[in-house]
């Protein structure tokens, strides 16, 4: 039997299918398997390893941008310093979760989901996985499917074209592909962008080659924030370990909810706070306004946090500089400027952002039917209309990814259990109020996400079609009742002239 052939036999059929072994898949096979036992499931991922995003990003200086008290799951206590943690140290936290629910027997690695048909008739989705080893493809079955793939394109990060690209003689890198034997070390490093990714490059890089410019066509709104929590750290000390986590989570959600709040009721007094903080961190005379104050308001793109002001110290000691101007092209040995300034560079890094694909780019049908993902509503943030026995986790933009993900996971397993009571077979969310209008489903004016939002389907104007980046609305919504109107349910008849997976309505299962 081939391996392809042994895993298809093994997974044959499943009620849940995770797509995903990062934040997300983990989170939802925690509470699968301790909310229902009794269900079967398993994850699968085209990588060779779990994490996600925090596997395949390799480049220097890898971190969260989100403290790990909110940013951890809600069912496992961050044990570590670290508040902003490093990718290693991510990794071992997932790793842990993996082994205290014994999720490795659940995990498929190295199994690409292509296409997924969703049968009425069946109840079910027939899911094509491609072996990539060997390209190997088959299908297997299951009850329902679930996307933890995020929202990036894993295949390749987003490089706009630079004009004489082809004359740079020295090496091109985008962070997404982070080469393991580039040497840096005493060489001079342009990293082109902004945002967090270059923010976090800047510093990384700054103490082992010889310089680095952060060259960047615009600034962004840069928080320094302490890399290990006082407060957390403290409350460690003094009290029971996960009555301590518990404790740090809730303050440290509630101020990430407060700065937002004020970011969006005050955006003036909030940009003359960071403004404070960014002057205090810089030599004097530093020419902040020119290199860190944004055309935006605060949050109206994500901010950036700098672990215990780095980037900031980086710039004073003279390691590092920021150039804000724009690209008029590549040069044998730099770049060019449009003040006619040319930036020496050994090593250029394109850190110009992500590609966004939604749930990993599978094909979806139902019935036979192409899914045109655009053409449809995002429900309560989890599942999209018309599309049976299909959800999904998408975390926050403004603030931990995670707290989205806690919630959907709580909430698509009460929806199971609602399903199990009342016989039902599919469960499907129906757009069918004429006021519902449609818009981005990020609304958020970032360039990545402009680029791709045509792709996802839309939020609808109203009721539970919004997407909401509020964690408390959010709670409400998704930790109450499973039942609503929007949603369509099918029940399934097993009997002596029913074959199992057969459907019916819920009037003729009843009668």
């Amino acid at each position: 039997m081939s391996a392809a052939a042994e895993v298809a036999r093994r997974l044959d059929y499943v009620d849940v299918l995770i797509v995903g072994a990062g934040i997300s898949g983990i989170d939802l096979g925690h509470h699968l398997k301790t909310k229902q036992p009794g269900r079967t499931f398993a994850i699968v991922d085209g990588r060779d390893a779990i994490g996600g995003t925090w596997d395949l990003f390799r480049y220097p200086g890898i971190r969260s941008d989100a403290d790990m008290q909110s940013f951890g799951f809600g069912f496992k206590p961050w044990t570590k310093d670290n508040a902003i943690a490093d990718a290693h140290e991510i990794l071992d936290y997932l790793h842990e979760a993996i082994s205290d629910d014994g999720l490795d027997r659940h995990l498929h690695l190295g199994h690409k989901v292509l296409r997924a048909d969703f049968s009425s008739d069946k109840a079910r989705w027939t899911v094509t996985l491609e072996r990539t080893g060997d390209g190997e493809q088959f299908d297997v079955t299951c009850g329902v499917l679930f996307s933890a793939a995020g929202y990036y394109d894993y295949a390749g990060g987003y490089t706009p074209h630079f004009e004489g690209r082809e004359d740079f003689r020295g090496p091109i890198v985008h962070p997404q592909q982070w080469p393991e034997d580039l040497d840096y070390a005493g060489k001079k490093v342009v990293v082109i962008g902004s945002g967090a990714t270059a923010v976090t490059l800047l510093p990384s890089m700054a103490g082992k080659a010889g310089h680095v410019t952060m060259l960047q066509r615009s600034p962004s709104y840069v928080l320094p924030v302490p890399r290990q929590d006082p407060i957390a750290n403290t409350l460690r000390r003094l009290l029971p370990e996960t009555v301590a986590w518990r404790v740090s989570r809730r303050i440290n959600i509630n101020r990430q909810r407060l700065i937002l709040a004020l970011s969006r009721r005050y955006p003036k007094q909030m940009r003359r706070l960071i403004r404070k903080f960014n002057a205090g961190a810089l030599p004097a005379g530093y020419a902040v306004d020119t290199h860190f104050n944004p055309r935006y308001n605060p949050w109206d793109q994500r901010l950036c946090v700098v672990p215990d002001s780095d980037l900031f110290k980086a710039i004073s000691s003279g390691a590092a500089s920021v150039v804000t101007d724009r690209i008029v092209r590549f040069t044998g040995h730099g770049i060019l400027l449009e003040s006619g300034t040319e930036l020496d560079a050994d090593i250029i890094v394109t850190a110009t952002g992500l590609n966004m694909l939604p749930f990993g780019g599978i094909a979806l049908h139902v019935d036979g039917q192409a899914v045109d993902l655009h053409d449809h509503f995002i429900y309560k943030s989890m599942m999209v209309s018309g599309v049976p026995n299909f959800a999904f986790a998408l975390g926050y933009t403004t603030n931990a990814w995670t707290l989205k993900v806690d919630l959907v996971s709580d909430h698509l397993c009460r929806l199971l259990a609602h399903m199990d009571r009342h016989g039902y077979a599919t469960v499907t969310p129906v757009a069918d109020d004429p006021s519902l209008t449609g818009r981005p489903f990020l609304d958020m004016d970032t360039a990545y996400v402009n680029r791709a939002m045509h792709l996802f389907p839309q939020q609808g104007s109203h009721g539970p079609w919004t997407v909401s980046q509020n964690y408390a609305l959010d709670r409400a919504r998704l930790g109450g009742p499973v039942e609503d109107p929007a949603l369509k349910f099918t029940a399934t008849v097993v009997g002596p002239a029913t074959a199992p997976g057969a459907t019916a309505t819920p009037e003729e299962a009843a009668a």
